[in-house]
């Protein structure tokens, strides 16, 4: 029980496991607005090509 005592106060005050959490999040958050944009500019590029495939003939 004192060993897991032990590691429980050593992974409270290791700082690497925080930063790493903290990068971690800032990674999905990246991630998700990286995939929100190319959402959007897909469907933009989508409407713009059926607009000028429209007007050609």
């Amino acid at each position: 029980m004192k060993k897991l005592m032990t590691m429980a106060r050593q992974f409270r005050d290791d700082e690497n496991g925080a930063a790493m959490v903290e990068y971690t999040i800032l990674l999905g958050i990246i991630t998700v607005a990286v995939i929100a944009s190319v959402i959007v500019v897909g469907a933009w590029v989508g409407t713009q090509w059926t607009t000028l495939s429209t007007t050609l003939p």
